[in-house]
């Protein structure tokens, strides 16, 4: 069995690629940190011309289909250049409004996803209390534990700019919540709930597919920030120089690259194996390789950079960022093991 992306998926992955390489990410990264929104969705629209975010989308609705692979292999390149905002709640909701098959709400929603000129962000029930980005996006949905899926802040509609207004998707202004990544803007979804969509038991088993292609799409997302962090190091390694020779030239300095390299490859078919086969057991078992292979990764080059490795200045400290939340973000390592756990123990007759 020939394991690989086919030649058109790889075409795929290095377009966005060379798009991203192009695109001055680093500035758009601290822009998104500092409050200024502008350039991600400059950026989000160069990405919708690609036609990513059209993967997560039924074909009825002006989407390419629900395409789990090439999508997850555009979200590694999404990691590899750190591009910030609600990429993987973006696409999950449109995951969850095809799963409703509510025809109103996907007319309504889904093409302006899939175009790109809209852009959402979620929470659901086991998923996380904090809406990422809610004062970026276009929406805010919410699955409420009782199964109601509403949308935060009444209409929600977009201001034209493929984003919301000066106070976002929530209708009002709040702080965003401090996280470990600048970048990762959090906060609570409004008290009053908002515009109720949909409710009952299809709501809830929507909400768990979404949920599966969110953890999915953050594993590609590690592995992405992992590759990334590590050519940085190898890099760096090649360059530093002690006792007058570079330290990638020391054993030690050696077989920790080599380790966080194996972590990384070992990842990578288990995140393929997942979009192949979207199982709950096979996705949490491929976020969390994925998840801990960039962890490590992260502490591999914060180690060998010393301490220039702690400088916001350097764009490395954007990667290390986000090796962390993203482990733990859609499902966090003890609750991946958990979850692996349980789609191999067999069912008590």
């Amino acid at each position: 069995m020939r394991f690989l992306p086919t030649d058109e998926q790889s075409d795929f992955a290095r377009t966005l690629r060379s798009l991203l390489g192009s695109a001055q990410v680093p500035a758009t990264v601290r822009a998104w940190a500092d409050g200024d929104a502008g350039p991600g969705r400059a950026l989000w629209s160069r990405l919708a011309g690609t036609g990513l975010f059209a993967l997560a989308v039924p074909e009825a609705y002006e989407g390419a289909g629900l395409l789990p692979m090439e999508l997850s292999l555009g979200f590694v390149e999404l990691g590899r250049a750190g591009v910030p905002g609600p990429v993987v709640e973006s696409a999950a909701v449109s995951v969850l409004l095809a799963e409703l098959a509510d025809e109103a709400l996907a007319k309504r929603f889904l093409p302006g996803l899939a175009r790109g000129e809209t852009s959402a962000t979620l929470t659901l029930p086991g998923g996380g209390p904090y809406a990422l980005d809610a004062d970026a996006a276009t929406y805010c949905f919410a699955v409420s534990p009782t199964g109601e899926l509403r949308l935060a802040g009444g209409t929600g509609e977009a201001d034209g700019t493929g984003g919301a207004g000066a106070t976002g998707a929530t209708g009002a202004t709040c702080e965003p919540i401090r996280s470990t990544d600048p970048a990762r803007r959090l906060s609570l979804p409004p008290a009053d709930g908002g515009e109720l969509l949909a409710a009952g038991p299809g709501v809830a088993r929507a909400a768990e597919v979404a949920g599966r292609w969110a953890r999915l799409l953050t594993a590609a997302q590690c592995l992405g920030v992992g590759e990334a962090l590590l050519a940085r190091t190898v890099e760096y390694a090649k360059q530093r120089t002690q006792f007058a020779a570079p330290i990638g030239s020391f054993q030690a300095v050696k077989h920790r690259l080599a380790d966080t390299l194996l972590a990384l490859e070992f990842a990578r078919p288990l995140v393929w194996a997942a979009a192949l086969s979207p199982a709950r057991g096979e996705v949490a078992a491929a976020k969390l390789s994925a998840g801990e292979a960039s962890y490590r990764a992260a502490m591999t080059a914060l180690q060998l950079h010393g301490a220039v490795g702690y400088t916001e200045e350097l764009d490395l400290s954007l990667w290390l960022r986000k090796a962390r939340p993203l482990r733990d973000a859609w499902g966090t390592p003890s609750a991946c093991r958990a979850e692996v756990l349980r789609s191999l123990t067999p069912p008590r007759r």
